[in-house]
């Protein structure tokens, strides 16, 4: 684990040198996540051309991870669209950073948000419930478990309340697409779908039995290939006019 005194450097994924870029992702990790974590998120896609930048766990280097944001969107070599992700805490404060107008993005992505500040914090596990709680993926799992990569117990640790406050939905005028475990133990869903509500144009996917980690959850080739979709949809305008169509077939109930 990097000292806590200093944050550690932006991870990054490239894209395939036969590739031509089709945008950009930078990633706020969750609370006591390194920016490595994300490692299998950043290459699937970055396989699909998209240029992937995860920075500082935000709940411990607020400032570093906001500095962080703005170098990356800075770079000349940033190609657009560019998107702004999180997770967790990451997620929220990617919301106060684009509701303050703070930074300029193109779409908000975000997994697990949390959403009462009030509850935050109240729960407490032992290891073996936080990981289970942060992720059913066993290979996950595994990897929170093994490296040094994880401040443990961190997943419970409570978020400044003015992030709540500043995460206002109802001011962010990009697009919004949210990816929430249906059945998230850190952050439940009916919540969820209310915060997201308030945004004038969002999106919010449920994935099936998910837990709090949407990006690395047992869904995680779901949760990767609907966050390609809207990437894809995203490089049209921001509209999200549709690219594949579900057409219903003659002489059948609709699903």
């Amino acid at each position: 684990m990097t000292s806590v005194n200093a944050a550690p450097a932006p991870a990054a994924w490239e894209i395939p040198p036969a590739l031509g870029p089709r945008g950009t992702v930078v990633l706020l990790p969750g609370r006591g996540e390194d920016p490595l974590l994300y490692e299998r998120f950043g290459t699937r896609l970055a396989a699909d051309a998209y240029r992937v930048r995860a920075v500082a766990d935000p709940s411990r280097w607020p400032r570093e991870a906001a500095a962080q944001v703005r170098e990356v969107l800075a770079d000349a070599d940033t190609v657009r669209p560019v998107v702004l992700a999180g997770s967790d805490a990451g997620a929220l404060f990617a919301v106060g950073l684009v509701a303050a107008g703070e930074v300029a993005v193109d779409a908000l992505l975000l997994a697990g948000l949390p959403t009462d500040k009030d509850a935050d914090g109240a729960q407490s596990a032992e290891w073996e419930e936080e990981l289970g709680t942060r992720t059913a993926c066993p290979t996950h799992q595994g990897r929170l478990a093994a490296a040094e990569r994880l401040e443990r117990g961190a997943l419970f640790r409570p978020l400044p309340p003015q992030w709540y406050d500043r995460a206002e939905f109802a001011k962010v005028a990009v697009p919004v697409l949210g990816l929430h475990g249906a059945a998230d133990p850190v952050s439940p869903v009916d919540a969820a779908r209310t915060a997201y509500a308030a945004a004038p144009r969002a999106e919010l996917v449920t994935l099936a039995d998910g837990r709090h980690d949407a990006f690395n959850d047992i869904s995680h080739r779901s949760a990767a290939a609907t966050v390609v979709l809207f990437l894809e949809r995203l490089r049209q305008g921001a509209d999200l006019a549709p690219i594949a169509t579900r057409e219903p077939l003659p002489g059948r109930a609709a699903d």
